[in-house]
């Protein structure tokens, strides 16, 4: 590791992979493809597992959920089906399983004796919470408006467009409160363990008492900005299928930003710069994790997630 590195490399980092890691849009889907991707991911991100000593990963399941549910309205006739966030568990276990794997493979590729551990956590959201009226968390595939019509009609499903891409099916988004499992993540991750969790936002739960599941998808990035902070984790990282955050996006005024402040950030999201089906929900979150005391993050493409780290790559907000 260089000088430069040791001065800027944080002692402790949690890094958000979008759904592009291993499901980007326009594949089947198929297991094989989800094997290639994930270890394309986990070589890029490889050296920061080699030279972070606390690490902690996130991840999207969007594309995940979507299926699981979609085979269970397909097969609904002869198999039970399993309540939404049954569904979140199962995707989240899934896909961290695919990204521990490639992790392993490459650490044991590079030979760097590091361990992997894949957690399924729960999150907390409040009962009251608005966002139980008001369905807006897109999943699953995209549809056109005729089979999104179709399908509310087949399975009951509430169907919206989706920023211009086509329609998808949306439920409930609650905020997190808290993280169920944040002592033991801190744990594994105290004893270098790079920890993998919070799959698609965690499992959405309400604790009165008892804990139990509700039926809602939380928003990954918003679980993750708040893992980060419960951890003691000043720098965050949300990797996803841009190179940076733009305004004017689609415009002939399209601009890129390397970097900027929150009262910045505040200003553009005011101005309607970011879409609520697409940056809209991390520039939330990045929003919410430097109010409550993160020092800086940076939104940057998978491929640049070094750099990034580096401040080479992607667009850096600070307090």
């Amino acid at each position: 590791m260089v000088a430069e590195e040791r001065r800027i490399l944080p002692n402790k980092l949690l890094i958000a992979l979008g759904g592009n890691a291993i499901h980007p849009e326009g594949i089947k889907g198929t297991g094989e493809e989800q094997v290639n991707f994930a270890l394309a991911a986990a070589r890029s991100l490889f050296p920061l597992v080699n030279r972070v000593p606390q690490l902690v990963l996130t991840h999207g399941n969007g594309p995940g959920v979507g299926k699981v549910l979609m085979r269970q309205a397909i097969a609904s006739k002869r198999v039970a089906s399993m309540p939404l966030d049954i569904c979140v568990a199962n995707s989240q276990g899934g896909i961290s399983y695919v990204i521990m794997q490639a992790l392993q493979n490459i650490l044991r590729e590079e030979k760097v004796q590091r361990r992997v551990a894949s957690l399924v956590c729960e999150v907390e959201v409040a009962e009251d919470d608005p966002a139980f009226a008001h369905p807006d968390k897109p999943l699953g595939y995209f549809f056109t408006a005729e089979e999104a019509k179709n399908l509310a009609v087949e399975f009951g499903w509430t169907m919206r467009e989706d920023a211009g891409r086509g329609w998808r099916m949306v439920v409930p988004s609650p905020r997190p409160r808290k993280i169920l499992d944040c002592e033991v993540i801190a744990s594994l991750m105290e004893q270098g363990v790079i920890v993998i969790t919070g799959g698609g936002g965690g499992v959405p739960v309400l604790v009165d008492g008892r804990i139990r599941g509700v039926e809602a998808v939380v928003d990954k990035d918003l679980t993750s900005a708040l893992l980060a902070r419960e951890l003691g984790i000043d720098e965050l990282v949300i990797l996803t299928s841009v190179k940076q955050v733009k305004i004017n996006f689609g415009s002939r005024f399209e601009r890129g930003l390397s970097s900027l402040s929150l009262a910045e950030l505040d200003r553009y999201a005011a101005e309607g710069h970011f879409a609520a089906g697409s940056m809209g929900p991390k520039i939330q979150a990045v929003k919410q994790f430097l109010e409550l005391g993160g020092k800086q993050a940076v939104i940057a493409h998978l491929d640049d997630a070094y750099p990034a780290v580096l401040g080479k790559a992607g667009t850096r907000v600070s307090r």
